[in-house]
């Protein structure tokens, strides 16, 4: 019979989902619902003028599935989302599918940012407020490194246009949900060992 890891044993190498009692329906339940988490975030979107790119929850979503899932099942969610999304399903920002936006690297990404997350937060990356805060900026940092250049090339703006449209309006959303997290994570953690 399989068990959750015992809260004694949660130091490193473990991830919140970690403590859902191991099975094979699980690990679906957690890749299929971190995906499905993703696109209904990303449905919390508000256009920026002057921008192809909206704000939305979806960056947000992706980085806490990754750190709340592993690197593993944090890429093979946003591999998921990703896919679904490109065969038609509209659940990207804006109910937007498939790969042709300008938006597009973005998404790839996320699924990059997740696996990176996921990994940080198996060595106790999320388990305090700095430490969240570290792996929050690096997962978004992540995002924008493949997002914008991508941009760039889909719309055919110079790298500075990209960064002027594509990061900059960004920045302070970006740190407000880095904040949510810096707060969130280390709370369930700080919650899971007092129940046990």
């Amino acid at each position: 019979m399989s068990t959750a890891a015992p809260v004694s044993s949660l130091r490193s190498g473990t991830v919140l989902a970690d403590l859902i009692p191991a099975s094979r329906v699980r690990e679906l339940v957690l890749v299929v619902g971190g995906a499905a988490l993703t696109g209904i975030a990303a449905q919390i979107a508000v256009p920026v003028p002057g921008s192809p790119v909206p704000v939305s929850g979806q960056t947000f979503a992706a980085l806490l599935v990754g750190t709340a899932l592993g690197a593993r099942r944090g890429f093979l969610s946003l591999g998921l989302y990703a896919v679904v999304g490109m065969a038609g399903v509209p659940w990207f920002a804006e109910g937007a599918s498939g790969w042709s936006m300008a938006s597009f690297g973005y998404i790839l990404g996320m699924l990059l940012a997740a696996t990176v997350v996921g990994s940080l937060a198996r060595r106790g990356g999320d388990r305090s407020v700095l430490r969240t805060a570290g792996t929050m900026a690096l997962g978004s940092a992540i995002i924008y490194a493949v997002g914008v250049p991508y941009l760039a090339l889909a719309t055919g703006m110079t790298l500075g246009q990209a960064v002027a449209a594509g990061l900059v309006p960004f920045l302070i959303g970006d740190a407000l949900k880095a904040a949510l997290a810096m707060g969130a994570l280390p709370a369930a953690w700080k919650l899971v060992g007092r129940k046990g």
